[in-house]
């Protein structure tokens, strides 16, 4: 809505205050003209309660503007928040190619490891999609569907800062009530070690459950699991690349003490890694 109003120079003052007190938070607009000498036009456009703007203008070569904010307007502005500071970490990294954490190396292991340790699910609990890390990236990626009728029985996914002769991390397989997103991380407790040889090569799987889940933190060894449980476990990855005519054995489970010495073996592995990268 706007008002035109022709009214003498010398109520500019009054009516300023007035449009900042009175106008309302509606989406009005008040436009004032004053003529204040011959040729001369005094303008003042109000809209809301916190701004104003006034022109001077003599027609048509002549245009003087000003602009301004009333007292609470300005004071809005000052309560406005500074702008965010960026991470360190990213402030550090622009000079590389990519400043994203990578899950393998940037998350630490715990230090309640190797019994309670940090890892991270590549493969959500049902899924059928074979998913991994890609190391040089450090995100998930899809390696494959699989070519069996089988989905995975349990989260499914590796333990940061170790690493195995196949010089991948140590796989792990998390029981835990639901499925859990590819790329989360959560805390683990091993209760056991599945011996595995995937096409000639050794390729062990830490058992473990959800440290934060009720129904499984309790457990402690793999022998409190029931037997079906690990029936169903062994099969899966007896099968799981049968279609692909690729030859998996599964040995013996074995006890959590095992499973221990595996991991803590495997973060020895990955400390001589680092320091031999860093003499080089």
């Amino acid at each position: 809505m706007a008002i035109f109003c022709w009214v003498p120079a010398v109520l500019i003052t009054s009516l300023i205050m007035l449009i900042l007190l009175d106008i309302g938070n509606d989406p009005c607009e008040l436009c004032l003209r004053f003529s204040v000498g011959e040729g001369l036009e005094w303008v003042l456009l109000a809209i809301g309660k916190c701004y104003f703007e006034v022109s001077i203008s003599y027609r048509p070569d002549m245009c003087m503007r000003v602009s301004g904010m009333s007292n609470e307007a300005e004071a809005s502005q000052q309560q406005q928040r500074p702008s965010p500071r960026l991470n360190e970490r990213i402030l550090s990294s622009l000079s590389r190619r990519s400043v994203a954490a990578h899950p393998w190396h940037d998350l630490e292991i715990g230090s309640g490891a190797p019994t309670i340790f940090n890892c991270v699910v590549e493969i959500t609990k049902g899924s059928k999609v074979k998913y991994e890390l890609d190391k040089k990236t450090g995100l998930i990626m899809v390696d494959r569907v699989l070519y069996s009728s089988v989905v995975y029985p349990h989260n499914y996914g590796f333990i940061p800062r170790t690493l195995c002769e196949d010089n991948d991390p140590l796989d792990v397989l998390i029981l835990m009530q639901e499925p859990v997103m590819p790329g989360c991380f959560l805390r683990a407790r091993a209760i056991g070690l599945m011996p595995m040889i995937d096409q000639g090569e050794k390729d062990d799987k830490i058992i473990a459950v959800c440290a934060d889940d009720p129904e499984y933190k309790h457990y402690t060894d793999i022998k409190e699991l029931p037997p079906h449980r690990l029936l169903e476990i062994r099969r899966f990855f007896e099968d799981y690349k049968k279609n692909e005519n690729k030859t998996v054995a599964v040995n013996d489970f074995l006890p959590s003490a095992s499973s221990f010495e595996a991991i803590q073996h495997s973060m020895d592995l990955y400390a001589e890694y680092i320091m031999q990268t860093l003499k080089r």
